[in-house]
């Protein structure tokens, strides 16, 4: 088969061509019915490769200055066969080369979802030669000719959402011309976002957008690696391109060489495009990660309220005398997980930061009957109890440290440290073991059913130990770890994790395909959690976004509601202290969490986020916030007031005719008029929640 051929699936078309007879490429995706203004020469098309595969020694046959074009084997593949299979929900699709210089043999995937208008791609290569063959990057995947819809300039038309993510600043989407985001028809450099290391979002979120004004497309990615990564859009020929993978040695120092009979395979990345904007490509990503990420779990279905001791409570520091009061106060509000966060493995004289690692309970704190006796006071409450671990570390104080140094990540023959910290590395099958002992303790025999999973550092390039390159190193820890957490739910199918990495700093569908939350953030102040949340939607399935709501001890009724409002539409993850809260504080958080559990939480796995006020900045504290759930059943709109005007005023060209669903009891009004909706707020710093219902 050399002639130009299309694939359908989900209103978007895949549209491929060969070029010198036997070579594919990958002309354009574009939603049914939209098509191109004009094509590329075939002088050019080289460009448009199906695979971007450089190797060591081989030619980077193109004027590609830091940009991924160009790369030999990858330009010289000869197509080979398709193979078309229907599996479970969708279709899967491999393209099949092969590299007569190098002996390798590329096999190119893609996994289509029924309805769905998004695709997961990965890409292999075995070595079929007799010598070993050095890999430099390959491409998860690839996508081409963004400017060829419509008749304006790239720079008049185009627009780049990108989301930069950091501690305490999470889901911060900006929008960019393609020169504001740094990109020159000319020029030798990419528009790039990567990271390095197990944090895989301490900079960004690793996807992102490409919004074509002028005919009405947006394109989309995600990368779905639990550390690093790279995506990059440049120019090809008069036009721009996508590249989009793991580590590389570029960026990472993930060289692999390959072996003679060995296989690589790339992380899924998952591309596709729709007619619309921000908000219809937000949607069919929702859509493709309850199709083809989320791992099926009851959590995700009911949406539990979840009370963890840390945020404006506890603070790292439990004993049973100050858990009591917190388990019969959250039981009382309605909170149906009671986690124990950090310290209570730690003495009272010890520092819990610096002994992690043995997740022994501490024998000074939970007098008189351990640590057992207080879950199990939990169950007796109503209650599934969990307790909080940081199992990829060790602490420099932990007995840990005398391990040998092949349980730890090391570089140039020393072993790693970041923060008090030394990484336990889960290609060494003596960690796997000592963490299976771990969760059987904890889980087996203290009766925890809920662990928050923490990681609080951040070892960068990765290890050099039985590795060809620290990013290659790195790369197949991060696949362990994922291969050790999927065995840790097939021996507890009723486990539910948190995923949490200093909050929102290792927010990755890996991670989070089998995790069933994710922290949202670290973020201590209340008034600046809505401009981190309503980004955070864009990335995070909102069954799966664990959000704050720490009210004050000394706090009011109006910043309680706040509290609540920033968790309603999500999974709140309720803190602050309970037992010592105001009694009109404490009637908003019962009254947040009935209306949430008896009105909210049954829609949530079943809707899409909307955002009429676009993304917000967190640093803005005057303009207004707002973010929905929608599904044809019911809407909700949460809308927060700052320190700006009194009056929020969100377009409603639907006509939707919404009411107050909380707090209706602080003097909030809604009113609407012709496509528009008002909520009156007669204080600075308040929030509601809004429905259709």
């Amino acid at each position: 088969m050399t002639k130009a051929f299309n694939i359908n699936n989900g209103g978007t078309v895949w549209s491929f061509d060969f070029f010198d007879k036997n070579k594919l490429r990958l002309r354009t995706v574009a939603p049914v019915g939209s098509r191109p203004n004009s094509t590329l020469p075939p002088t050019v098309a080289l460009l448009e490769l199906e695979v971007a595969l450089q190797c060591t020694g081989e030619d980077r046959n193109a004027h590609h200055g830091s940009k991924f074009i160009g790369g030999t084997p990858g330009m010289r593949l000869e197509f080979v066969a398709r193979r078309d299979d229907k599996v479970p929900g969708g279709r899967r699709i491999v393209f099949e080369h092969q590299d007569p210089l190098l002996k390798l043999h590329v096999e190119s995937v893609y996994h289509f979802f029924n309805g769905i208008p998004a695709v997961r791609r990965t890409v292999k290569v075995r070595n079929n030669g007799t010598a070993p063959v050095g890999i430099e990057y390959l491409a998860s995947g690839l996508m081409h000719n963004f400017g060829r819809f419509g008749q304006n300039s790239i720079e008049s038309k185009l627009r780049l959402h990108i989301p930069r993510n950091t501690w305490d600043a999470e889901g911060q989407w900006k929008r960019f011309t393609p020169a504001e985001a740094g990109y020159a028809l000319t020029g030798m450099s990419a528009i790039t976002a990567n990271n390095t290391g197990n944090w895989s979002t301490s900079a960004y979120l690793p996807l992102g957008m490409i919004e074509n004004t002028e005919a009405g497309i947006t394109w989309f990615w995600q990368i779905e690696h639990n550390g690093s990564w790279h995506w990059e859009i440049g120019n090809g020929w008069e036009d721009l391109y996508l590249y989009a993978g793991g580590p590389d040695e570029d960026h990472h120092q993930a060289w692999k060489n390959l072996q003679p009979g060995e296989s690589y395979e790339t992380v899924p990345v998952a591309m596709g495009c729709v007619k619309g904007g921000f908000d219809a490509a937000t949607a069919a990503l929702t859509d493709y990660r309850r199709a083809a990420c989320i791992r099926p779990h009851a959590d995700n279905r009911n949406c539990p309220v979840i009370f963890n001791d840390y945020m404006n409570c506890l603070f790292a520091d439990p004993t049973t005398e100050k858990e009591l009061p917190l388990i019969d106060a959250a039981a009382a509000a309605g909170c149906e997980y009671y986690v124990i966060d950090a310290g209570w493995y730690a003495e009272s004289n010890e520092n819990w930061w610096s002994t992690v690692g043995l997740w022994q309970p501490s024998q000074t704190r939970f007098a008189p009957e351990g640590i057992t006796g207080l879950l199990r006071l939990i169950r007796e409450k109503g209650m599934i109890p969990g307790l909080w671990l940081e199992i990829e570390s060790a602490g420099v104080n932990s007995p840990l440290k005398d391990k040998p140094d092949a349980w730890f990540f090391t570089r140039h023959g020393r072993r790693i440290v970041d923060h008090g910290r030394f990484q336990l590395d889960f290609r060494n099958p003596e960690v796997r073991a000592h963490a299976d002992e771990v969760i059987n303790r904890v889980v087996g025999e203290y009766g925890a059913g809920y662990i928050k999973m923490d990681y609080n550092v951040s070892f960068q390039m990765g290890t050099g130990r039985d590795a060809d390159s620290f990013g290659q190193g790195l790369l197949d820890h991060n696949r362990a770890y994922l291969a050790w957490t999927r065995d840790v739910l097939t021996r507890y199918p009723d486990l539910v994790l948190e995923n949490c990495a200093s909050g929102g700093c290792r927010m990755d569908y890996a991670m989070l395909s089998l995790y069933q939350l994710q922290s949202s953030s670290d973020q201590t102040d209340y008034r600046k959690y809505p401009g981190i949340l309503v980004g955070v939607l864009a990335g995070v399935l909102p069954e799966q976004l664990a959000v704050w709501a720490y009210p004050k001890s000394d706090g009011n009724a109006r910043e309680a509601s706040f509290n609540m409002v920033n968790a309603m539409l999500c999974r709140i993850h309720q803190s602050g202290h309970l037992a010592n809260l105001p009694a009109e504080s404490l009637a908003q958080v019962k009254e947040g969490i009935r209306v949430y559990r008896e009105v909210v939480r049954r829609h949530i796995p079943k809707s899409h986020p909307f955002f009429p006020l676009g993304t917000p900045d967190f640093t803005d504290s005057d303009r207004p916030v707002a973010v929905g759930l929608k599904n044809p059943k019911a809407q909700f709109l949460a809308v927060w007031r700052l320190a700006g005007n009194g009056t929020v005023s969100l377009p409603n060209p639907d006509g939707i005719a919404w009411k107050l669903l909380y707090p209706c009891d602080l003097g909030i009004r809604v009113r609407q008029t012709s496509g528009k909706l008002q909520v009156r707020f007669p204080e600075k710093y308040m929030g509601a929640v809004l429905t259709n219902r």
